[in-house]
């Protein structure tokens, strides 16, 4: 029997509808399950926290972050989507990677999650041959974060083109059968296919079946950009009868409004990664459009070559971004904004519940009730840029950052406690990650703007 831990006196925001918001209450976790959440539990076998001026809330859910790339991470500062892929892909950086590199960086992405209060991500990946795909998986599981692992396409030439008919080789199926043979396990399998922007539609309809016959969540960049107003692909997925619960589409800042409908009617999620694509030119966020045609969007980080890899910078940005689209449309028309349309409470589903939910783990994760899996975080209050709270939903999503992450739970099994993460050595993470940046950037020479100097 695993061990036991009472969470004492926190003030938890559950975000289920059945469990409620305390002001004051405990959580009561066994093994990786959590058994009870109310006040004044009792628990003589368990380790009591000291949860008194904390929030505890549900672990967010990142549906969208290439984790590779925190090894080259701050390069990407001025970069937009154009320059971002020249330098990391079309045979550029993300090419030189090593197995041993992969690795480092899955660990070295996965652990920043873990101390910004991520407790599960999917990992958009790309690897280029079946030891990188090991090492990338390693670099997860060693971690001891929540992931769905998006097994890309491996391959260069062709690979980013409207033609390609470059596909999976059948390693894929080497891989879910080593790695992924269980669903009760903390991590779970997908595909990340380029889809009908970026390779042949034949291709686009033959990864699809694939995630059918693999049973895996099927993501992919959609709907942005120039592409995505002349396009239509999600026109083209719908009339195909190839939109389900298991496509993720990526962006879509840029589709057409019965678009939005059609994803939020076949019940396929869409991940919002706000600042990426308002600096790098995929288009205003769609948050709004989406809620507005039925759907709930989901938020991820996607390139930490170019930001923080923490969820609080997206939600805000998602929720202000949002709030100023709705609230320019008022000023155009004379009137100045009364209510606002788009609330915390929304902006924090769209980070827990809903991401679980897209990522086919809400029967899992997403909420604090009994029965879930214990993926939880504590946000110290007593921080000067929250405290006081007077409304913790709105501490979590405008106010905090990863600096008040106290404690994080993953399944049960504490991964960070007073600030620290555990079990593992970051002196030595960070030696290997410098030892193979390094390596990448004697390996490609970004142009003089671009580069960046490693001490």
């Amino acid at each position: 029997m695993g061990k036991s831990y009472l969470l004492k006196n926190g003030c938890v925001v559950s975000m289920d509808a059945s469990v409620g918001q305390y002001k004051r209450a405990d959580v009561l976790i066994e093994d990786s399950i959590i058994i009870a959440i109310k006040p004044d539990l009792e628990c003589a076998e368990a380790e009591i926290i000291d949860a008194s001026d904390m929030i505890v809330l549900p672990g967010l859910v990142d549906t969208h972050r290439h984790v590779w790339e925190s090894l080259v991470k701050t390069t990407g500062t001025n970069w937009s989507l154009p320059v971002y892929l020249q330098n990391l892909y079309y045979g550029a950086m993300g090419s030189k990677l090593r197995p041993q590199d992969s690795y480092i960086a899955n660990l070295l992405g996965s652990l920043e999650a873990l101390n910004a209060g991520v407790t599960t991500v999917l990992d958009w990946s790309m690897p280029y041959s079946p030891e990188h795909t090991d090492e990338l998986i390693h670099g997860l599981q060693d971690a001891g974060i929540r992931a769905v692992f998006a097994q890309g396409v491996p391959g260069e030439t062709n690979y980013w083109n409207r033609d390609s008919l470059l596909t999976y080789p059948n390693d894929v199926r080497r891989v879910k059968q080593r790695y992924f043979s269980s669903r009760d396990q903390l991590l779970t399998f997908g595909l990340a296919i380029r889809g009908p922007e970026f390779s042949h539609w034949d291709t686009t309809v033959k990864e699809i079946r694939l995630a059918e016959e693999l049973d895996a969540i099927c993501s992919m960049h959609v709907g942005f950009g120039t592409w995505g107003s002349v396009d239509r692909s999600v026109t083209k997925l719908h009339e195909a009868g190839l939109l389900s619960p298991r496509i993720n589409v990526v962006h879509g800042n840029t589709m057409g409004l019965d678009e939005y409908k059609m994803l939020a009617d076949q019940g396929a999620s869409l991940s919002i990664t706000p600042e990426i694509e308002m600096m790098m030119g995929h288009g205003y966020p769609a948050t709004g459009h989406f809620l507005e045609n039925g759907g709930t969007p989901t938020l991820g980080v996607d390139v930490v070559t170019s930001t923080g890899g923490d969820m609080f910078s997206q939600m805000k940005f998602a929720l202000q971004a949002e709030r100023s689209r709705a609230n320019e449309q008022l000023l155009q028309q004379g009137e100045m904004p009364g209510e606002l349309n788009l609330q915390s409470s929304q902006v924090l589903r769209f980070a827990t519940s809903a991401g679980a939910q897209a990522l086919g783990l809400g029967h899992k994760i997403g909420t604090l009730a009994s029965g879930k899996e214990a993926d939880l975080i504590m946000i110290r209050t007593t921080d000067l840029n929250l405290f006081p709270v007077h409304d913790p939903i709105g501490a979590v999503v405008q106010f905090a950052n990863p600096s008040n992450v106290d404690t994080v739970f993953v399944a049960g099994q504490p991964v960070k406690r007073e600030g620290r993460l555990l079990h593992v050595d970051l002196g030595a993470v960070r030696r290997q990650a410098l030892e193979s940046t390094s390596y990448l950037l004697t390996q490609y020479q970004m142009s003089d703007a671009d580069r960046i100097i490693f001490s």
